[in-house]
């Protein structure tokens, strides 16, 4: 995909970029997107000393990488919703399954899924190099905010 064209719901790779530069949060641990593909997307956090948690072992704090994966489900979400909607995080599961690299930038790969009535449910990989190899999972849903729809 290019920045010319979207992904189906009216977004475009420009539009996307807007939704990480506008979080402040996402800006402070230098979250960026850099691939917007039909069904997913991937975002990256370059490594910085800052940003390590365990000053011994020199890994990526895991509240950055449950940033990482946070925002860029819901971008994923968003992407699959439209720029009509608004979102939050309902639930998010992360699934460590090793410490990030040291010293290596971290991805996310993202999909939303399912698009259900009032929640969207997203899922993410979290990696250095190949999503096959992650090192942590996350599953999560979404509550879906939409003008004129009602909440029982």
């Amino acid at each position: 995909m290019t920045a010319e064209t979207d992904n189906g719901a009216g977004i475009g790779l420009e539009h996307a970029r807007r939704l990480f530069r506008g979080s402040p949060h996402g800006a402070l641990i230098g979250l960026e997107l850099v691939e917007l593909g039909d069904d997913h997307l991937i975002a990256r956090v370059p490594y910085r000393p800052e940003l390590i948690g365990n000053p011994e072992t020199g890994h990526i704090h895991g509240g950055v990488i449950t940033t990482l994966i946070d925002q860029s489900c819901g971008a994923a979400v968003l992407m699959a919703t439209g720029p009509a909607e608004r979102i939050v995080t309902l639930d998010l599961r992360v699934d460590h399954l090793r410490p990030a690299a040291a010293g290596r930038d971290v991805y996310a790969r993202c999909e939303c899924y399912r698009l259900a009535g009032e929640v969207a449910f997203a899922r993410a990989v979290a990696y250095e190099d190949d999503p096959a190899e992650p090192f942590a999972t996350s599953m999560s849903a979404f509550m879906r905010l939409r003008e004129g729809v009602g909440r029982g």
